[in-house]
């Protein structure tokens, strides 16, 4: 398990928990970052990702990806 901040442009990895307080939590988990979802990563640089998650590409701050704990 690793943080989505550490992930490589190409690899497919599954949401496995979220970090956070109460509102980060939620508004991850309303972007579609809920535990069980698979993503790709179309592209990381210096900690900041670009996901495609549900037919959708969405940017993620590495302040934020650094609170999404993923798998392989």
């Amino acid at each position: 398990m690793l943080p989505l901040s550490f992930t490589n442009a190409g690899e497919e990895v599954m949401v496995v928990k979220i970090g956070g307080n109460s509102d980060v939590k939620q508004h991850l988990m309303d972007l579609g970052f809920v535990p069980g979802a698979v993503i790709q990563i179309i592209s990381q640089h210096k900690g900041d990702v670009i996901v495609n998650l549900k037919d959708s590409h969405l940017a993620i701050t590495e302040q934020m990806a650094k609170k999404i704990m993923v798998q392989n």
